[in-house]
């Protein structure tokens, strides 16, 4: 009997879930304990662009209040610094320091190796299909982190 949509869609979802807490584990074994996909999503965001508390919660779908206390997280722990805006005091911009380039080059590490074990259970060449039809398809890496929040049309816009 064939899958439904739905079934799909569901899939998708728990594979993603699959691969974050699979890579919160292995970040805990190399000395990452406390680091969650959010702190991530929001390193890769600043070093794209998204250095203030407006564009982060813009660019992750969350509200100001989450940013903050993310970006609050992230500072004690020294994975990124904030500084006064000089063109606008009111404003912080925030820069990732060594250590969240380090948690950065670990985590990628940490993702490659879980593709690896995929690759073994699965086939190589089955999941650079299985990657290569999702591109096709249209799908692009998501920014935005409030998946509750999207589901629900309760989504910070």
């Amino acid at each position: 009997m064939p899958r439904s949509g739905a079934d799909l869609a569901l899939l998708l979802l728990g594979g993603f879930r699959a691969l974050a807490e699979a890579g919160t584990v292995e970040l805990a074994a190399h000395g990452y304990a406390r680091i969650r996909p959010v702190h991530d999503f929001a390193l890769h965001s600043i070093l794209g662009g998204a250095d203030t508390a407006s564009a982060l919660a813009r660019e992750l779908g969350i509200t100001k209040q989450a940013v903050a206390k993310t970006v609050a997280f992230l500072e004690t722990e020294g994975y990124v610094a904030g500084e006064t805006d000089e063109r606008d005091t009111r404003r912080r911009r925030f820069t990732v320091t060594e250590r969240g380039h380090d948690l950065v080059r670990t985590g990628q590490q940490v993702f490659d190796e879980l593709r690896d074990r995929w690759a073994e259970r699965i086939g190589a060449a089955e999941l650079e299909q299985l990657e290569t039809a999702l591109t096709e398809l249209g799908i692009q890496v998501p920014t935005r982190l409030d998946a509750p929040g999207w589901l629900s049309g309760s989504s910070p816009d």
